[in-house]
């Protein structure tokens, strides 16, 4: 069972009106909710990182639930290829501000909830006075840098970190809470080498997954307001779309963790994208990588000596799309294929958006190519510019 209250006397405070016991009548008979529990629901205060696929499914259900204050931080705006998944957001939500989406559609399913919009990047400049306002937070980020910025704030002002992650068919879910259990630095000491690591929209996401993680991660922000059940501390649940098939894996606190350890190094935030690897490798491609625009792409194609177009995508990728003179070699086959390029033509290395061609770039400098170009934006900036014909992804 929980041993420890996130809401203290607050909840005395909080009253239940004829239309709200109405509403939550099928709480209101369970014996592990009733009255008290939908009173600490109502004077809950929930921070979701993040309206996007994970964000979606569960403040969707927070609100259906009774979450009081819903805080809904994030920067982006809605793209179409968000609406495959990210169902908080419709067709005529493309181009509005995801947290706007987000708060008409909570709104529209209970008026009584409270969303709190924060139209800002997270950081280390306010990650701590903007999680201190709130009981729960729950990460629903797709990248490293966040991850580690979530955790440490948690950590540092002793909140719940509800955790969760999907990539293609695979998801994860747990809750770091120390002192009570590990946190997130104790199951990734380190971050994984930046290049290493492809996002959704670099290897996709099974539409439907997000759903399921996000409503595990519903269910637990609801296990912990209530203080019923056994919290997902200290256990990870892996779920496999695939195989259709759960397991789970324990998670020890790390006694040497340089945040929620005995002796920790970590008393502040610090500056993420240098941890993860990020700014760093940036400024260097910056600086050292050659590139093209799309409509100066389009003239040398067009000329008597065009060079080399190299297309590193995956091949489902060329199946949507491709430009017509690019030979395609993926970026994960590039290593034993580059036998196969001619090192005496100017080479042109695109993708998506420029950042596998740029590590494509690199790979080849270091096996001796020369001459090599970066397609500025990738593709999508090829479909914008020159060939809008062409679908975009």
């Amino acid at each position: 069972m929980i041993d420890f209250d996130l809401l203290g006397e607050r909840v005395d405070r909080v009253g239940l009106s004829p239309a709200e016991i109405e509403r939550y009548s099928r709480h209101l008979i369970m014996p592990e909710v009733a009255t008290r529990g939908q009173k600490r629901l109502k004077a809950a205060r929930v921070l979701c990182i993040g309206t996007g696929g994970l964000g979606s499914p569960l403040s969707l259900y927070l609100a259906a639930a009774g979450v009081g204050t819903l805080g809904l931080a994030d920067f982006d705006v809605v793209d179409a290829s968000n609406l495959q998944r990210q169902i908080l957001h419709a067709t005529a939500d493309v181009g509005r501000p995801k947290t706007l989406s987000a708060q008409e559609k909570l709104t529209a399913i209970n008026p009584e909830v409270r969303v709190v919009r924060h139209d800002q990047t997270i950081d280390g400049s306010n990650a701590l006075d903007l999680f201190a306002d709130y009981d729960v937070i729950v990460d629903g980020t797709d990248n490293f840098p966040t991850r580690y910025l979530v955790n440490d704030a948690c950590v540092l002002l002793g909140k719940p970190n509800v955790y969760g992650s999907i990539f293609r068919f695979d998801g994860q879910a747990t809750v770091f809470f120390p002192p009570h259990g590990p946190c997130y630095r104790c199951l990734y000491p380190e971050p994984p080498p930046p290049d290493l690591v492809p996002n959704c929209a670099e290897g996709g996401v099974l539409g439907i997954l997000p759903g399921l993680i996000g409503v595990v991660q519903a269910t637990e922000t609801v296990k912990l307001i209530l203080g019923q059940g056994q919290p997902l501390i200290g256990r990870l649940l892996l779920y496999d779309a695939l195989a259709m098939s759960f397991r789970e894996m324990k998670v020890r606190k790390n006694p040497r963790c340089p945040i929620c350890g005995p002796n920790p190094s970590i008393r502040g935030l610090i500056d993420y994208q240098q941890f993860c690897g990020v700014a760093p490798v940036a400024a260097a491609n910056q600086a050292e990588l050659a590139e093209i625009t799309a409509l100066d792409l389009r003239g040398l194609l067009a000329s008597s000596e065009p060079p080399l177009l190299l297309d590193v995508r995956n091949p489902e990728e060329a199946l949507i799309c491709r430009i017509e003179a690019a030979v395609l070699i993926p970026l994960p086959e590039l290593p034993a294929r580059l036998h196969e390029i001619n090192r005496r033509r100017p080479i042109v290395v695109h993708c998506k958006s420029g950042k596998r061609s740029a590590k494509a770039i690199e790979l080849m400098n270091a096996a001796g190519f020369s001459r090599l170009t970066n397609l500025q934006g990738g593709i999508l900036a090829w479909i914008k510019d020159v060939d809008p014909s062409l679908p975009s992804y």
